[in-house]
């Protein structure tokens, strides 16, 4: 049986929890892992009229046949963790803690990281980044630095203890020094750490292994993205960035599981565009249809509240996700949200100080200048949250979906038309 990546393919909230619930509602998805981020992440998931969001936990842990896995690749903050945990009980689902389980080796999001996370951001002014000050960064610069803390150090107290001191060391110095903050005290992170150990030992594992034995054993684990392509640390728009690599790549690394083993990748993407906190975005609308896409489409960040920034389609963005996931196809979602358009526009390509791009430019500085090429589409009238198949949607929103799969050189697989389970299409292959 495959191995299935979902991955975003703009800069996040692009519906990546619907399409990883769709398939983990099949009979076929024995896991979904999460490989990267922690809970700046946020997935939306309506079942039977129910909205669910999931931050930490993966979006298939709503899946009573799906075993959850948060892979090595992400920072789990164990407050978070319980909390969401809890939340999902107290509507009534059933067995979520007997369903996850968490890698040994994922670092740990303590309570100074937020701190720091915090601060610096503060410091950082109109330079700021558009973090969420969740302590994300921070954890995961500590990781690279050699001064994490990971899960499996929650159950060796002196370990532990050593650990979180060497973290301090300079971390006190620089808030009590620089920021003008109070210093961390060591015990008071030990106690609260070691408070989560008992209820999380039951979940933890040797997560790589877990995986490559399912998939010896023939069975099919989806690997669902956080963040997105234009995120990344790497190949995204740095420094407005998130501190991982959630590409495909960063999904393997993520989850201790080789590129060879991998059968799709599995790019989502919007209709439309979106973006929240800082950083550069060539088709962003100060006008009214960015009002319109941001009102009609409910644009509010699940994990941060934050409004997002809209824009229309960007099919260099879709063809560079392509290229740096090797996408196998694309999941369009929010097509019922361009309903009423007369024409739709779709930017084809770039213009820097008059020179025409059909791809990504090569530098920062080229990137922030600019200009979006747009073609204009033919838009349709009718209210398509009902239709139910790829041939019932108007002529024109068939086109639409057909034409933008031409300028993203990627097929489109699904097609969403509303939150729901039941509003997702499938797209016959050309």
């Amino acid at each position: 049986m495959p191995a299935i990546m979902i991955l975003g393919a703009q800069w996040g909230d692009e519906g990546k929890g619907k399409a990883t619930d769709l398939l983990a509602t099949t009979d076929t998805i024995d896991f979904v892992v999460r490989t990267s981020g922690g809970h700046n992440a946020g997935h939306t998931i309506v079942v039977n009229g129910e909205k669910y969001a999931t931050h930490l936990l993966p979006s298939g842990i709503l899946s009573p046949g799906a075993t959850s896995v948060i892979g090595n690749g992400v920072v789990v903050s164990p407050e978070a963790l319980f909390r969401e945990l809890d939340g999902l009980l107290a509507r009534g689902v059933e067995g979520v803690e007997e369903r996850l389980v968490v890698s040994a080796n994922a670092h740990v999001i303590a309570s100074y990281h937020s701190t720091v996370d915090k601060v610096t951001e503060r410091f950082l002014g109109k330079s700021k980044i558009g973090t969420t000050g969740r302590g994300i960064g921070p954890a995961y610069a500590d990781k690279v630095n050699r001064l994490g803390i990971r899960v499996a150090d929650l159950f060796d107290e002196k370990i532990l203890a050593a650990k979180v001191e060497g973290a301090l060391e300079v971390k006190n110095h620089l808030l009590a020094k620089v920021y003008n903050r109070r210093a961390v005290e060591v015990d008071a992170v030990v106690d609260e750490l070691l408070s989560y150990a008992d209820r999380l030992r039951p979940m933890v594992a040797d997560t790589s292994l877990l995986l490559n034995r399912a998939l010896d054993d023939g069975r099919t684990v989806l690997f669902e993205g956080a963040q997105a392509t234009m995120l990344d640390v790497d190949h995204g728009t740095y420094p407005f960035v998130t501190s991982s690599n959630p590409v495909a790549g960063g999904v393997c690394v993520g989850a201790g599981v080789g590129p060879t083993r991998v059968d799709r990748v599995i790019g989502v993407i919007k209709a439309y565009t979106t973006r929240v906190g800082s950083g550069p975005f060539p088709t962003e609308l100060f006008d009214a249809d960015g009002e319109k896409l941001w009102k009609v489409g409910g644009e509010v960040g699940v994990s941060t509240g934050r409004d997002r920034r809209c824009g229309w389609y960007d099919a260099v963005i879709a063809r560079y996700a392509a290229r740096v996931n090797g996408l196998t196809e694309l999941f369009l979602t929010k097509l019922d949200v361009l309903s009423s358009w007369e024409k739709v526009p779709v930017c084809v390509a770039y213009d820097v100080d008059g020179e025409r791009h059909d791809e990504m430019p090569m530098t920062q500085t080229e990137f922030h200048h600019v200009k979006p090429v747009y073609e204009h589409l033919d838009g349709w009238w009718e209210d398509i949250s009902g239709c139910r198949s790829f041939e019932e949607l108007p002529v024109n929103a068939q086109r639409y979906v057909r034409t933008v799969e031409q300028m993203s050189r990627t097929r489109i697989w699904g097609v969403g038309v509303g939150p729901g389970r039941e509003q997702t299409l499938e797209v016959p292959p050309t």
